[in-house]
């Protein structure tokens, strides 16, 4: 199914075209929008904008060697200042390689699916409105959830228990024989109730932004510039609307690495909630927004301005040779 612009022209792009695309991108967000946040004394958040990863600290429950120094850090820009101090710059990359292995397949399924939905939809079955982009994007992060979920929670245990990369398929089997096979997706509810609206409101707005800053720029087709401002607001808007499930979703994050250690069942998504109004009221259900906001709208807009980057050279090459 070929890429169709918002002029409504045709240019031939292939899903291995937006792959390599959206690889691309993947990898230029990991490398240029490096995150690495505390959380809860105990364990650390590698963020970048796309996929967040718990790496459990050296002297937690469940010790991975991670992180040493026991700073205190007031804010998110108290922890860039202290850890590049300490450890310097290229130690805000640290678990980079870990975090590519996860992102980049993720992100190439995610953005393929969700260009190849929204065409079906538009073309394919006629549909037409402002609500496609958003079907499309909660869609396709369904799908990328689904498929990445497994691999995250036995990245996850293997990373709690110490245990190689190579020692992967094991690690599978023993998760299955122990807790059946449904038990790679546990996780799955909270991820897909915090990532699903997360995309569907993204796509919704990146898409109604753009149009909007074509028409005022009077181009037909967006460049690097409109994608850039168009990904960085839009990343913006679904981070704050969405961050009480982003809460959720890393406290069980930090919660299943310590059940690995220490036994124990994780609570579920609407009792941890509770759990948070109680305690902390809505502020808690909304802590990290400041941080949640730096550190998903630049990713946001490098991610989306790479691949429209990306699909826009697959383009002119396609053109060029019919």
């Amino acid at each position: 199914m070929g890429e169709r612009v918002a002029s409504g022209s045709v240019a031939a792009i292939s899903p291995l075209q937006q792959m390599m695309a959206s690889g691309t991108g993947a990898l230029l967000t990991s490398i240029f929008a490096p995150a690495r946040l505390p959380l809860a004394g105990k364990c650390f958040l590698y963020c970048n904008g796309l996929l967040d990863h718990i790496y459990v600290c050296e002297n937690g429950t469940g010790s991975t060697c991670w992180y040493r120094t026991q700073t205190h850090f007031s804010g998110t820009l108290d922890a860039f200042v202290k850890i590049t101090r300490h450890e310097g710059l290229g130690s805000l990359w640290s678990g980079l390689p870990p975090t590519l292995v996860m992102a980049v397949p993720a992100t190439v399924i995610y953005f393929t699916c969700y260009d190849q939905l929204r065409d079906f939809l538009r073309y394919s079955l006629g549909l037409q409105g402002s609500h496609i982009p958003l079907v499309a994007g909660g869609l396709a992060r369904l799908g990328a959830v689904t498929v990445i979920s497994p691999l995250e929670l036995v990245r996850t245990k293997m990373q709690s228990r110490r245990r190689p990369y190579s020692e992967l398929l094991a690690c599978i089997r023993s998760a299955v024989a122990q807790d059946g096979l449904l038990s790679l997706w546990r996780g799955w509810g909270p991820t897909v109730l915090r990532d699903v609206p997360f995309s569907a409101l993204y796509w919704f707005n990146y898409e109604l932004v753009k149009a909007r800053l074509c028409a005022r720029s009077r181009v037909t087709q967006a460049n690097f510039s409109i994608s850039f401002a168009a990904g960085a607001a839009s990343g913006a808007v679904a981070a704050i609307l969405t961050l009480p499930f982003d809460v959720v979703k890393t406290r069980r994050q930090i919660q299943l690495g310590e059940m690995d250690s220490a036994g124990g069942q994780t609570s579920s998504t609407w009792k941890m909630m509770k759990e948070i109004w109680a305690e902390l009221g809505y502020r808690g259900l909304f802590a990290g927004f400041m941080p949640r906001v730096i550190k998903v709208a630049p990713a946001c807009a490098i991610m989306i301005s790479t691949y429209e980057f990306g699909k826009a050279f697959f383009q002119r090459i396609n053109l060029e040779r019919e």
